[in-house]
């Protein structure tokens, strides 16, 4: 039985943090995909009231952004109090001019906080290889910072300014006991497009692909429990396992992915025991897990999400394989946004995965989210005599789970995932006639 309640709010509802949002035309009105929102506010600031520590995950992608550089420097004292926010520019690609303009984010906010530098965080989503209009994030940094609020409403327009592509915003809190002492925990997301995030603490591809070998997502997420340093690195990175790195849309990791948790103490609770330990683990597996799936629901031009479940594999590692394989392929993408059971675009999938396959023991079924009750569409790698109609009714909900098992070893894995529709490859595909709503 879960040891958490869900309450309303999200990074706000914890004791001693504070947030703000303001519109700042980071990004021209009316221009760019996912941009024209009218006056969409597009920079956030969140402030613990009290020092907290802090850990981060953040994208593998080769290429990364300067926001993700500096956050991994300014974390290695496991520490922050603030952290800065812009959508509309990733920050992506643009040099030194780009590590100087993330830099000065943060000393900007620090100066207004009464901080040090090292003591703010930085992140940024949207388009990519454009330099920051650095006078208006000044001005909006310093406008922020004089209009922090714990209020809910605040946390609301915190979760908006995040947003790119998102067409609402994913927010959550949980309260729950530790040491005799409730304690909340809230967080925030974005994300809906560019997304398969594969993150590690330092931003190195990891050496198992139990971490997740694999628009930006983002997200921050806010405690007032008093948790060690060290425990607090050790939950994120399991719980940001299970939820965050186990999503994809599109298959594209961006270079900004980033997840942040702030815990401040605030709780006042005792040192935690090995069950406090397991509750907290558990409160924050939920709070990733379930903005993660908002991030799924929420995916560019969507009608379906399919939570892919792989079992018998050889290994995680080789399960993970299958599973990305399998939610990846457009052709599997394609027949799923048509309700179309097509068994043999996913054992196709599943042969050219890196997992090993045995076509003599692949079993496929259906079943309703969470279900046991399967519908078979193949035992041992051949089709069943299940009716055509019957497979049609059990891939027709807008959300449904898909098992595959490989029958050859104990390795398991679950991908969220998604279809695949015009409307994305329409929202994508950019207009050469309109050059400034083209970019990364």
């Amino acid at each position: 039985m879960a040891k958490f309640k869900i309450i309303g709010g999200s990074i706000t509802s914890p004791q001693g943090f504070q947030a703000a949002a303001r519109f700042c035309n980071l990004k021209k009105i009316g221009t760019g995909k996912g941009s024209n929102k009218g006056e969409k506010k597009d920079l956030a600031l969140i402030f613990s009231e009290a020092p907290a520590k802090a850990a981060g995950m953040f994208t593998t992608n080769q290429i990364c952004a300067a926001p993700v550089k500096i956050c991994i420097k300014h974390l290695k004292d496991n520490s922050a109090q603030a952290v800065v926010i812009n959508s509309g520019n990733a920050n992506a690609c643009t040099g030194p001019k780009g590590m100087k303009d993330a830099l000065e984010m943060t000393t900007v906010a620090a100066k207004e906080l009464g901080l040090k530098g090292s003591n703010v965080l930085v992140a940024s989503t949207g388009r990519i290889g454009v330099n920051l209009p650095m006078n208006p994030i000044r001005k909006g940094i310093k406008a922020v910072a004089n209009d922090l609020k714990s209020t809910q409403h605040a946390a609301t327009q915190t979760a908006e300014a995040i947003m790119t592509s998102d067409t609402k915003p994913k927010q959550i809190s949980v309260e729950f006991k530790l040491g005799g002492k409730v304690v909340r925990l809230g967080g925030i997301a974005k994300g809906a497009g560019m997304i398969q995030p594969g993150m590690s603490p330092n931003g190195s591809q990891p050496v198992s692909s139990a971490s997740g070998l694999h628009a930006t997502m983002l997200s921050f997420l806010t405690t007032d429990a008093n948790i060690s340093a060290g425990n607090i690195k050790k939950c994120l990175k399991e719980a940001v396992s299970k939820s965050f790195n186990s999503i994809t849309v599109d298959g594209d990791m961006s270079t900004n992915d980033t997840v942040l948790l702030l815990a401040n103490g605030l709780a006042g609770n005792r040192k935690l025991n090995d069950q406090d330990l397991k509750t907290f683990q558990t409160s924050l597996n939920h709070v990733c897990l379930e903005l993660a799936k908002m991030i799924v629901r929420d995916g560019e031009g969507i009608t379906r999400v399919i939570t892919v479940r792989i079992s018998g594999a050889k290994s995680f590692a080789e399960a993970d394989k299958a599973a990305r394989s399998v939610g990846n392929s457009s052709l599997v993408k394609t027949s799923w946004y048509g309700g179309d059971p097509n068994w043999g675009r996913i054992i196709d999938a599943l042969g050219y995965s890196a997992a090993k396959v045995d076509e003599e023991k692949v079993d496929i079924a259906y079943s309703a989210p969470g279900s046991n009750k399967k519908v078979f569409s193949l035992k041992k790698g051949r089709p069943t005599l299940t009716s055509f109609e019957k497979l049609c009714k059990a891939v027709q909900p807008k959300e449904f789970d898909l098992h595959i098992n490989l029958n050859i070893g104990k390795g398991n894995a679950v991908l969220y995932a998604a279809d695949l529709t015009e409307e994305y490859v329409d929202f994508n595909k950019g207009d050469i006639t309109d050059p400034e709503s083209l970019g990364g």
